[in-house]
C-alpha cells in the first residue's frame, strides 16, 4: 500500500488560530475557508477514484466539541473537490489526548485505537483514500488510522491535513 501526506499551511500564525478556532472554538464557519487551501495541496488522480475518510475523534470529545472537526473539513473538502466522504473509521476511547505527549509516546498512544466499520471493505476496497485531518504532528494518528484503512483493502492512503506542526508538542 502507498501511503503519502500532504498539508495545506505549516501550524504557525495565522493557521494556527484557525485551527483552533476550528477545533475548540465552534467555529465551523472556517471549514470551506481551510477545505479551499487544503485542495491546493494534492494532486487530482487521473483515473482513479478517491473517497474522503476523516480521522474519527473520541465519542467523549466529539460530545464535548459537538462534532468531529476532521469530519466537517472532510465535508467541506467533499464539497469543493466533488469527492464522496465516508466516515468509515471508528475510534476507541482508550487512547488520551496527544496534544501534550511527547512524540515517543504518541504511536504508543494510538496504536490500535482505530478499527474500520463492518462496511468500509465494501466502499473501499482498491481504492484512493484521502485522510483528512486537521492538523499532522509526528504522523502517529495517521498513520494507525491509514493501517486500518489498508487492513479493509484500501490501494493508497493520502493524508491531507490543513496544518503541519513543523515540531512535536510540548513535553
Amino acid at each position: 500500500m502507498v501511503v503519502s501526506a500532504r498539508a495545506a499551511v505549516l501550524l504557525q500564525p495565522p493557521a494556527d488560530r484557525l485551527v483552533h478556532g476550528l477545533k475548540y472554538g465552534g467555529w465551523r464557519s472556517l471549514a470551506p475557508f481551510m477545505a479551499e487551501r487544503m485542495t491546493r495541496s494534492f494532486e487530482e488522480p487521473s483515473g482513479k477514484r478517491a473517497v474522503l475518510v476523516p480521522v474519527p475523534t473520541t465519542r467523549r470529545r466529539e460530545r464535548a466539541r459537538g462534532y468531529n472537526q476532521a469530519l466537517v473539513l472532510a465535508e467541506a473538502l467533499g464539497r469543493c473537490t466533488g469527492y464522496p466522504v465516508r466516515d468509515l473509521l471508528q475510534r476507541g476511547g482508550g487512547s488520551r489526548t496527544q496534544v501534550f505527549l511527547p512524540p515517543s509516546e504518541r504511536l504508543a498512544n494510538v496504536r490500535g485505537a482505530f478499527t474500520a466499520r463492518p462496511d468500509a471493505h465494501v466502499e473501499l476496497s482498491d481504492r484512493r483514500v484521502i485522510l483528512v485531518d486537521d492538523v499532522l504532528t509526528t504522523g502517529a494518528t495517521a498513520s494507525e488510522a491509514a493501517r486500518a484503512l489498508a487492513a479493509v483493502g484500501a490501494r493508497e492512503v493520502e493524508i491531507l491535513t490543513f496544518a503541519r506542526a513543523l515540531s512535536a508538542a510540548p513535553g
